[in-house]
């Protein structure tokens, strides 16, 4: 990483600094985003722009930048990078101001974004499957913001990694909602479900990817609750994101799930998905 973007300027990582009465260290008082990028292009960009633009309205901060400008700097962070797929690290903080909890009337925000080569889950992880933990979803009431202040999504994962997991799955009042860094799917026969969009979960661009290629496929894909007891009786269960794409759930509490590796669902949808990726990096799909 030879230069991270920070409020207007371009310079070294190291170089870059943040006031410690930045909002965003003081209160979390931000939001990100994380965009892939394959062959040199942003993957669905007007998606992580659009829900960029419905998190700072959440919490009633101006979007710094318009598209064209949001594109002009990722590009210049990419330029010099070496092959391979990336990802736009972008976040916005209401900015500096004296700590006091009220919104400060004219502070300016804080705008810090940088690229960086995607590391994907490890091919034997995609062939036998990931562990994962059921556990109570502690977070906030508005988990729909992609909100900088994870502390609950950390000890949530940090429980599952310390129970030899990949993933902890949330479940709130028996329903589940989704992982404490990903979104969730099930399959059941012919059928994938996954939870519907609301504000206990963060709307996944990868997640609403999965279900428009399944749709496109007349592959049926239900969005609808996902009670705890249907991850135990499902044929199988994934998690998605950005990051880690499609990757299959094959224990859950130390249980297996379905015959206890990847199913043919996931084989599906995952060739379809890679398909997809490299449609839009030949310039057939955006």
């Amino acid at each position: 990483m030879s230069q991270v973007y920070l409020n207007g300027q371009f310079v070294p990582p190291d170089q870059a600094r943040v006031s410690v009465f930045d909002r965003g260290f003081i209160f979390g008082d931000g939001v990100y985003e994380v965009i892939p990028v394959f062959g040199g292009r942003l993957f669905r960009l007007a998606h992580h722009l659009s829900r960029l633009d419905a998190s700072l309205a959440a919490i009633r901060l101006r979007n710094p930048h318009l598209t064209e400008e949001w594109k002009s700097i990722f590009t210049r962070l990419l330029t010099g990078h070496a092959n391979g797929d990336q990802s736009i690290y972008l976040q916005i903080t209401r900015g500096v101001a004296p700590r006091d909890h009220a919104f400060p009337p004219n502070a300016t925000p804080t705008v810090f974004a940088y690229a960086q080569s995607l590391s994907y889950p490890p091919a034997e992880q995609l062939a036998q499957g990931v562990a994962a933990i059921t556990t109570e979803d502690i977070r906030w009431r508005r988990c729909d913001i992609k909100s900088i202040a994870l502390l609950a999504n950390a000890l949530l994962r940090q429980q599952a990694i310390e129970q030899r997991a990949a993933e902890a799955i949330l479940i709130r009042d028996g329903v589940v909602t989704e992982g404490a860094a990903s979104n969730i799917f099930i399959v059941k026969g012919d059928r994938l479900s996954t939870p519907p969009k609301g504000p206990f979960i963060l709307p996944g661009i990868t997640r609403d990817l999965i279900v428009e290629i399944a749709c496109a496929k007349n592959i049926v894909c239900d969005e609808l609750p996902i009670k705890a007891e249907m991850l135990q009786s499902a044929d199988e269960v994934w998690l998605t994101s950005s990051i880690k794409e499609i990757l299959p759930i094959t224990r859950i509490d130390g249980k297996p799930v379905g015959k206890g590796k990847p199913g043919p669902m996931h084989a599906r949808l995952f060739a379809l998905y890679q398909e997809y990726k490299q449609a839009f990096i030949q310039g057939r799909a955006e």
